[in-house]
């Protein structure tokens, strides 16, 4: 495996504000699917169709470096994508960190969406092989926040290797952020493995979808105060871009939806939590995180894939 670092800034970049964030997982090509007529196996459907880039985590960094965060990413792609993922993420004010080999492609997705409804078909790729043990000591020395999603959790070789990453953000001090990403990821690794593996995370950001997976429970606000008896701030995050925040011992915080304008859902709990985080870092204020991660929702519902708008 070999590591390539740029640590440029673009031209006219914000300027960067609060403890550095580091962002460690999935950088993927989405292939973005909207049927423009209903279709029946074996058929023709018309549809429009957007190639992005995307990956939960890599999405995360790019909102939080639009939104002027100190902000690295580490990640995993083919060989023939490493100048083209490195530049899109740099262009959002991200600093890159991306292996890459000559024997796996970038990973692909490919997403159809009906309004909020989304099917993804998912093959990971060069990702795959990505550990925790390949975060370097010196991004996570200097990290206030170390994030990541639930692909890292199921795709670990080792839950002892995520465990030695928590640990190294521990010790430098920093705290620990998790979208745990789809249902079924859940599902497919286990509801009580995953709750055990995310215990004590400072800042948690599931879907309402993935929320009842691992609760149970209907009802936002019962299944968000659950949820916060394994981490320190639930923010579920609901189809609209609002949010129920909720940190044990306060009363539940219900953000409002604030999108004007929808193209799609995808990303939408990335931006969240890159707006949650954004403000969180300067400000504990349960509401006003809130609210800064409906706003960046706001935004990623109103553009086509999970990256903010150039």
């Amino acid at each position: 495996m070999t590591v390539s670092a740029d640590r440029s800034r673009p031209p006219g970049a914000r300027p960067r504000t609060g403890s550095p964030v580091l962002v460690f997982g999935d950088v993927l090509d989405d292939i973005i699917v909207s049927p423009r007529t209903g279709g029946a196996p074996g058929t023709e459907t018309v549809a429009t169709i957007r190639h992005r880039a995307g990956g939960s985590a890599a999405n995360t960094a790019a909102w939080l470096g639009s939104l002027g965060v100190d902000v690295s990413f580490v990640g995993r792609v083919g060989t023939a994508d490493l100048q083209r993922h490195s530049q899109l993420l740099a262009n959002a004010g991200v600093v890159t960190r991306l292996a890459y080999d000559a024997h796996d492609p970038t990973g692909t997705v490919v997403i159809t969406v009906d309004g909020s409804s989304r099917t993804m078909f998912t093959d990971r790729g060069a990702g795959a092989s990505l550990g925790p043990d390949d975060v370097p000591d010196d991004l996570v020395a200097e990290a206030g926040l170390v994030h990541f999603t639930g692909y890292t959790v199921t795709q670990s070789r080792s839950p002892v290797a995520l465990r030695r990453l928590v640990g190294r953000a521990r010790q430098a001090g920093a705290l620990v952020s998790v979208a745990p990403g789809s249902a079924s990821i859940v599902r497919r690794f286990g509801v009580s493995a995953f709750l055990a593996a995310v215990h004590g995370a400072d800042l948690f950001f599931p879907s309402d979808e993935t929320a009842r997976e691992l609760t149970g429970l209907d009802e936002p606000i019962a299944s968000a105060t659950a949820l916060a008896e394994h981490v320190g701030v639930v923010a579920l995050v609901a189809d609209d871009g609002g949010a129920v925040v909720v940190s044990r011992g306060q009363p539940p915080v219900v953000v409002d939806g604030v999108v004007s304008r929808w193209v799609d859902s995808v990303g939408l709990v990335d931006a969240f939590s890159a707006g949650f985080i954004a403000t969180w870092a300067t400000s504990r204020s349960l509401g006003v995180a809130g609210r800064s991660g409906a706003r960046a929702a706001a935004r990623a519902a109103g553009v086509a894939g999970g990256r903010p708008p150039a």
